[in-house]
């Protein structure tokens, strides 16, 4: 599907919805991209995050265009679109991008993407190959994007969010210290979170019994105490 607007001279100019790409070349990459884009919603309940939206920065230009693995529009509202047009965003550029290497992507398209978020405004752009378990970082200075000396133990000026790569993977983190998970860590977690909730209900309910019986335990006593003749207060 493509976005068709009528400019002021009636020349319709068409902004296509699709690349024609895949999100994802492999599920490693699929993962990936899911994870970040899950997690920074987390972190950003009020702010625009998407993932593979194909966004223009210039009206008029179609041609221009990106789709970044993730991107975060900071002071844009949450909701659905069908791309960033940043002449309807308050002239908003998105302010960081990810993007999650694949061994489909060359060179030259990585520096074509560079050049790309340098020219219309990136803040921070980070690139991860999950494959090689590498990381590459820039931050804008007044050159322009510039590497990010000390990626490996990072913490986004913008997100607040702290990457940590280990010689295994990279590890990222929010700003409370929880770490970005997978859906099946988050389910993970939830259900040992449900266990455990189950474990310490069960316990409660034991020492209810518990304390239940002990009553009726004691009752019992007094009422036979009473039957003797005895008041219970004296014992």
């Amino acid at each position: 599907m493509s976005a068709i607007f009528v400019t002021d001279n009636l020349v319709d100019i068409v902004y296509p919805e699709s690349d024609g790409k895949p999100m994802a070349e492999n599920t490693l990459q699929y993962e990936w991209i899911v994870m970040i884009k899950g997690g920074l919603d987390a972190v950003l309940p009020n702010d625009f995050v998407a993932g593979d939206l194909l966004w223009y920065p210039v009206e008029g230009k179609p041609k221009i265009t990106q789709a970044p693995d993730v991107m975060v529009a900071i002071g844009r509202p949450k909701g659905h679109r069908r791309s960033y047009l940043q002449w309807q965003e308050g002239h908003i550029a998105p302010q960081v991008v990810f993007e999650i290497l694949s061994p489909g992507n060359t060179a030259s398209e990585m520096t074509k993407k560079e050049l790309f978020y340098n020219e219309h405004g990136v803040e921070e752009y980070y690139l991860y190959d999950p494959e090689k378990n590498d990381l590459f970082g820039w931050i804008r200075s007044e050159k322009g994007l510039t590497a990010i000396p000390g990626i490996d133990t990072w913490t986004s000026p913008r997100l607040s969010i702290r990457f940590e790569r280990t010689p295994e993977t990279l590890m990222i983190f929010r700003p409370d210290g929880r770490r970005f998970e997978t859906f099946a860590e988050l389910e993970a977690r939830a259900e040992a979170e449900h266990q455990r909730a189950e474990a310490e209900a069960q316990r409660a309910q034991q020492a209810l019994s518990q304390i239940e019986q002990e009553r009726l335990i004691t009752q019992r006593f007094k009422q036979k105490l009473l039957e003797l003749g005895v008041d219970p207060e004296t014992v």
